[in-house]
């Protein structure tokens, strides 16, 4: 029976090539010259770090358009909702998940249920297993699931017959 296994996970490697480019690209600023700021990677979780709360949103916003440009999606990231002040910098944390949650994973089974399409989804640990009798069925579960509102980066694999 044809199955594939819904997953998300974040590439580290390009995780780590999108933080490096930002910091080339904060070194050429003219907006942060004479600024003490930085853009720390540690185990999937990105600190910016700079002098005022405006500076640390254009980090942000630096740091997003370098995960654009290296493919790396910015959708399922856990963010704190103001930056943390500690003696004269501003810290703001991002960090980066790895499989599917519970409540997610259960979010997904049940959209994939109420699309009436003629598959089998199953939770299995950090990933979803998705079974069905058609290989069409299971391109239309991923095209629908595609055009979702989860607010999740997903990769398809394990497609199998």
């Amino acid at each position: 029976m044809p199955s594939f296994d819904i997953v998300s996970e974040t590439d580290a490697v390009e995780l780590r090539h999108a933080v490096e480019n930002a910091n080339r690209e904060l070194s050429t600023r003219y907006d942060f010259r004479g600024v003490e700021s930085s853009i720390e990677l540690k185990d999937l979780t990105v600190t910016l770090k700079t002098q005022s709360d405006f500076q640390v949103r254009q980090l942000e916003e630096l740091f997003r358009n370098a995960c654009a440009k290296r493919g790396v999606d910015c959708s399922g990231v856990d963010m704190e909702d103001e930056p943390v002040h500690s003696g004269k910098t501003f810290a703001f944390n991002l960090t980066f998940k790895q499989g599917i949650d519970q409540p997610t994973a259960k979010q997904i089974v049940k959209t994939i249920k109420e699309s009436k399409i003629k598959v089998q989804a199953s939770i299995q640990g950090d990933k979803i297993r998705v079974n069905g009798k058609k290989r069409d069925d299971l391109q239309q579960a991923i095209a629908m699931l595609k055009e979702s509102a989860i607010e999740l980066p997903m990769q398809y694999e394990n497609f199998r017959e």
